[in-house]
């Protein structure tokens, strides 16, 4: 699992991965740490996915970019799975979990 801070890197990721996981993340935030360890639970126990994050506190401009790039309203926690450079599901909060992301990776 890799921190992305920048617009520009985060565009990278899209351009050059046909999927992808990401999480927004809030450092202060009792639920989005229990979101952020479901996610890290998720990626370890299925290494063929790739699996991005941000801290909301450290990359509020990327945090609004892909808000208004996708026109998803911003929540923290949030996670995504990208497919071909379009978010094709995202879910907030305690719908973050392991079983969660294991129900939409054999979905897709």
């Amino acid at each position: 699992m890799e921190k992305v801070d920048l617009i520009a890197d985060f565009e990278r990721l899209v351009e050059e991965n046909k999927r992808f996981f990401f999480l927004k993340h809030s450092t202060t935030c009792p639920v989005s740490s229990s979101a952020f360890n479901e996610y890290q639970a998720f990626l370890h126990e299925h290494p063929e996915e790739k699996g991005y994050y941000l801290a909301v506190q450290d990359s509020r401009e990327l945090s609004n970019y892909i808000a208004g790039e996708y026109n998803i309203i911003h929540q923290s926690p949030q996670a995504f799975l990208f497919e071909k450079g379009q978010p094709v599901w995202n879910e907030s909060h305690w719908k973050i979990t392991k079983e969660q992301l294991e129900q939409v990776c054999s979905q897709k």
